[in-house]
């Protein structure tokens, strides 16, 4: 009775957050692509206002039933005196699969609204640019795309978090594919104070100070965060007490309007 129990609270965890969020309609299943949002949501900082090199983190909801599970994640970055912003990110529609271009920033993802997971301004900014471009031609997956369990673009952000000790953050736990290791079993967890196991992105778990514990099941992630005292949970993302993790200083990095 005790195994029966104890199937029934992991399937329950694993199910009941994306079932809560179908419930919730914010996610639209049956969206048209072509029509959807893509307009900018004024979470990068000015171009007029912002000299000093930028970079930021985001993530939004994965296009139609996707994103009741999972969200898609990119990178972006403004050198210093640069006039545009770079952004890089993996997509399953072309070969090789990343691509670097310049855009708006900060576009909603196919009618879901993006997150701002880290902002780096200045000198820290500089730094990681650098290790960032240092880094890009040598993302193994290039010529690989798979949604599920991956590589896809949350294996790609990942994999360069853990490529540019500068960003230093976690990723959320609706970033399906970040704990895709390829080959590896074994590596520094994407937030750079752990270490994760990944059988193929199908089971495994992570541990660390940024990333808190997590335990990985089919790709989705159920764990805690202590440093917000949050709760990780399939779907629904990190109900965090404290707010949720990540760096921006508006007084350094001032924001844009939205368009």
């Amino acid at each position: 009775m005790r195994c029966l129990f104890g199937i029934a609270v992991i399937l329950a965890l694993l199910g009941g957050g994306p079932l809560f969020m179908w419930w919730l309609g914010d996610i639209d299943p049956r969206g048209d692509w072509r029509n959807a949002d893509r307009t900018s949501a004024g979470l990068a900082p000015d171009l007029e206002r912002t000299p000093d090199a930028v970079v930021q983190v985001y993530s939004a909801r994965a296009f139609g039933w996707r994103g009741i599970f999972a969200v898609h994640a990119w990178v972006v970055t403004k050198p210093k005196g640069a006039v545009e912003y770079t952004v890089h990110q993996v997509t399953g529609w072309g070969r090789p699969t990343l691509s670097s271009r310049t855009g708006i920033p900060d576009r909603a993802w196919f009618g879901s609204p993006p997150e701002v997971h880290a902002t780096l301004c200045g000198a820290p900014a500089e730094q990681a640019i650098e290790q960032i471009e240092e880094a890009l031609p040598h993302y193994p997956y290039q010529d690989r795309y798979r949604a599920w369990p991956g590589p896809n673009s949350n294996t790609f952000v990942a994999w360069l978090i853990r490529e540019v000790p500068a960003l230093a953050v976690s990723l959320p736990p609706t970033a399906i594919g970040k704990d895709y290791l390829g080959d590896r079993i074994v590596a520094p967890s994407p937030g750079g104070t752990g270490f994760q196991v990944s059988l193929g992105g199908y089971i495994g778990g992570t541990a660390g100070v940024r990333d808190g514990v997590e335990v990985h099941l089919g790709g989705l992630v159920v764990g805690i965060d202590p440093g917000t005292l949050g709760a990780k949970l399939p779907g629904v993302g990190t109900l965090s007490l404290l707010g949720a993790r990540g760096t921006n200083d508006p007084a350094e990095c001032p924001p844009r309007a939205a368009e």
